[in-house]
This record gives structure tokens, sequence and C-alpha cells, in this order.
């Protein structure tokens, strides 16, 4: 199994399986504080939106490689910067999804290498696939910097 597939496998279980994670409550069953602070906080969809940033930017570092070998020098910081944020994302994703002590701190750095790794891959307008790339970096930065605001508060 490769790379991309086995991230994707082990952080789709991780999100399904995580407490107030996608899948609603029983029937008659009452949410908890923990579930209702996910929901409230933007914090189900924090973790969403890294784990398919996630699964975008490895896609892309692929894309970048497959680029670099066909002799396409310029994509050689892009699949750089979409190999560390897909790794900060996968991160992200994980601790986010537990409600981690850290979670703050790993979206911090999430955004901040999300709007890195977006803005390298605008350089290339006429490339869906760094298009796909730089639009779920541009929506996992925000689902970040939304769950942060709400959690300091």
């Amino acid at each position: 199994m490769n790379r991309f597939l086995l991230s994707a496998t082990l952080l789709s279980s991780l999100l399904l399986s995580a407490p107030g994670g996608v899948s609603a409550p029983p029937e008659g069953k009452r949410e908890t504080k923990r579930e209702a602070r996910h929901e409230d906080h933007g914090i189900n969809h924090c973790a969403h939106e890294c784990a398919r940033c996630m699964m975008e930017c490895e896609s892309c570092a692929r894309h970048c490689a497959e680029m670099l070998r066909r002799g396409e020098a310029k994509h050689e910081k892009t699949l750089g910067t979409c190999a560390d944020c897909a790794e900060l994302c996968a991160a992200a994703a994980k601790i986010v999804a537990r409600d981690g002590p850290m979670a703050t701190t790993v979206c911090t750095a999430c955004a901040t290498a999300c709007d890195t790794c977006a803005k390298a891959c605008e350089e290339f307008p006429s490339d869906e696939h760094m298009k796909r790339c730089a639009r779920a970096c541009r929506d996992c930065g925000k689902a970040c910097h939304e769950m942060i605001k709400h959690v300091k508060h």
C-alpha cells in the first residue's frame, strides 16, 4: 500500500472513531459536553479539513515529483512545501480530533504551513492539481484559524 493510501486510511479510521466524530449520537442519547464542544468550536470541521488537506498535499507532492521527473525544475519548491504541509496537516488532524492539549499549537503551525503551500501552488494557475491543493490549503488554514479563535475564548 502506498504512503498516500495508508495515510488516508489511517486518518479516515481515526476521524470516524474520534469522540464526537462524524457519526450522529444514537437515538435518545444526549451529547456529552466534550461532543458539544467539538461541534460548537468547529473542532470536527477543523480535523476534517486538516485530513482533506493532508490528502491533497500528499497527492500534489507526488504530482510535483512526477513533474520534476519530466524536467520541470520549477516544481522542486512545491514538492517540499506540499510534503511538509501534508505532515503538519496529518499531525493537526490527529491532535485536533482527540481534542489534545496541543491543538491550538499544532493548528497555528498547520495554518502557517497551509498559507505557505497555497502561495507556492498558486504560482501554477493553469495546473488543476496545484489549484486543488491550494484550495484545500486555504480551506484548512481558515478552519484552523476559526477553531483557534473559538477555543481561546
